[in-house]
């Protein structure tokens, strides 16, 4: 089984913000010495593992991030007669083992990924603590796994800053996507009208508003180690491989949320180059180095992407066993044929 699967992706969105700063305009990047859209890797990832796509292959393996572990465990117990007054101590004993509390609070001070084996224990503590009447000993509050069977704390790991030993080292390295080419934020001027308004005092607008978007053909990168990957799932391939092939679905047909009511910049991934091997992985984003120009973008972005990895494996030798490609552009290779590569 070769240990590395990388994957090289090209998609083009129409105008969009999919993935905002904190001014509300799309995120950017220098690169080869011209401005870049840029979409994080955090974006994605969270596009991807709370989409249909990872709900309907893995929801039973999905985990949960949250600061709220305090209070889903107060809501457990107090369904199950305990009283507010013994149940938030209680409560907040079981949140500790994830973070440390705020002040005067139930909830977390950091984001924790709770894997659905340890919600379960929670439950089933919850459960014995309402029927025996007392609080949880130390030993019950063992609820942490060091090795969680969840499918996105495996591909994405976790990081828990108070009790580092249940830290999960993430399989998937996911690349800020980029476009290939030089591009700008332009600025989308908008009114509302009052429906009701009859225009006898005010004829004009109810609102006015300003947004930024921009357009452009994104190239994205991912290198997923399948070994660590097994070994984060406890020895699980099977389920290895329905996490990659649920990964390698989304990425080619899940697009970040942002703003989509107001653009509707959903977008299938137009090229795919999927490679395996042992071999120390490797970008191809210096193909991008210098911007692509042109009309046809797409597929001088193709043939930048293509003639760089053969460049790569000229000097370097082969930089991968295997190969695979798919274009939706020209209607060469499918998705299908693509996971069948990534899981054999």
């Amino acid at each position: 089984m070769s240990r590395f699967i990388q994957l090289h992706c090209l998609t083009s969105y129409p105008p969009s913000n999919l993935n905002r700063d904190d001014l509300g305009r799309p995120k950017t990047a220098v690169m080869g010495g011209v401005n870049r859209l840029r979409v994080s890797s955090q974006s994605l990832k969270r596009a991807w593992r709370t989409s249909e796509v990872f709900e309907s292959a893995l929801g039973q393996w999905k985990g949960t991030r949250t600061k709220r572990v305090g209070l889903e465990a107060l809501g457990m117990l107090t369904e199950r007669g305990v009283h507010e007054q013994d149940a938030k101590p209680w409560a907040a004993a079981i949140a500790e083992q994830f973070g440390k509390l705020k002040k005067d609070s139930l909830e977390i001070e950091q984001l924790a990924h709770v894997a659905p084996e340890e919600w379960e224990r929670i439950r089933r503590l919850a459960a014995t603590l309402a029927t025996e009447k007392r609080a949880p000993e130390t030993d019950e509050l063992a609820i942490l796994r060091d090795r969680p069977k969840a499918v996105d704390i495996a591909l994405f790991g976790r990081m828990l800053a108070s009790n580092p030993t249940f830290n999960v080292e993430a399989a998937a390295q996911v690349a800020h996507a980029l476009t290939v080419h030089a591009a700008t934020v332009d600025d989308d001027y908008f009114t509302a009208v009052d429906d009701l308004n009859q225009y006898q005092e005010d004829g004009g607008a109810a609102h006015i508003g300003e947004t930024g978007f921009g357009a452009g053909v994104f190239y994205l990168y991912l290198c997923v180690d399948r070994d660590l990957l097994v070994d984060n799932l406890q020895g699980d391939r099977a389920l290895a491989n329905q996490a990659l092939a649920a990964l390698l679905e989304a990425v080619a047909k899940v697009s970040p949320t942002g703003k989509q009511n107001s653009f509707a910049s959903r977008a299938y991934t137009s090229y795919i180059l999927a490679e395996k091997g042992g071999q120390q992985p490797r970008s191809l984003s210096v193909a991008f180095l210098k911007p692509v120009v042109g009309v046809d973008q797409l597929a001088a972005a193709v043939l930048a992407l293509e003639t760089q990895r053969d460049n790569f494996n000229k000097v370097y030798g082969a930089c991968a066993d295997a190969s695979q490609a798919m274009n939706a552009a020209t209607g060469a290779g499918c998705l299908k044929d693509i996971t069948a590569f990534v899981t054999e």
